[in-house]
């Protein structure tokens, strides 16, 4: 490849990164407000939640790996989103990816959304709570089988709630 050509590309790539592709809205954007059925500003989001968390579910920061303390979680239960209790996954489709991060294989239904982003240059699908739109993590085609699917999530947009308990309220 010439010098010429690969300038192109790279250029190409650079127009792509800023044209939005989104199925859902994610949460920091301007439109974010009526995409999703729970809505709140960012001060009452603040409010609620402990730093770390308001900044990966609604800044989509990223937990550093090895962090979580879920990634080790094995009890049977429910994974919910740490910002409004929606149930977005069973434990039984959790595994160990040794990423350093809780990985699952499949969502429950209708539980969170997609939208792509360009952060790394190239495009990846983040996945997104289906209610309020919290940043959970990003989903990669090299998971197992049957849907060979990670759900690659950030442990502290999470809380489990064990099979013994009763699940929480969803936040309203």
């Amino acid at each position: 490849m010439n010098r010429r050509k690969w300038i192109s590309g790279i250029s190409g790539l650079m127009v792509a990164a800023t044209v939005p592709t989104l199925s859902m809205v994610p949460m920091g954007s301007a439109k974010a407000a009526s995409a999703f059925p729970l809505t709140r500003s960012r001060e009452e989001w603040k409010k609620l939640l402990a730093a770390d968390a308001y900044h990966v579910l609604f800044e989509e920061g990223t937990e550093p790996a090895g962090s979580s303390a879920l990634n080790a979680e094995k009890r049977a239960g429910t994974f919910v989103c740490a910002a409004c209790n929606l149930p977005l996954f069973d434990s039984a489709h959790k595994y160990e990816s040794g990423t350093g991060w809780p990985s699952f294989w499949q969502p429950l239904a209708g539980a969170v959304g997609t939208s792509t982003d360009f952060k790394l240059i190239y495009p990846r699908t983040e996945y997104h709570c289906s209610r309020c739109g919290g940043h959970q993590g990003h989903v990669f085609n090299d998971g197992p089988r049957p849907t060979g699917k990670r759900y690659c999530n950030n442990g502290v947009a999470l809380k489990f709630i064990a099979k013994s308990e009763a699940l929480p309220a969803l936040r309203t």
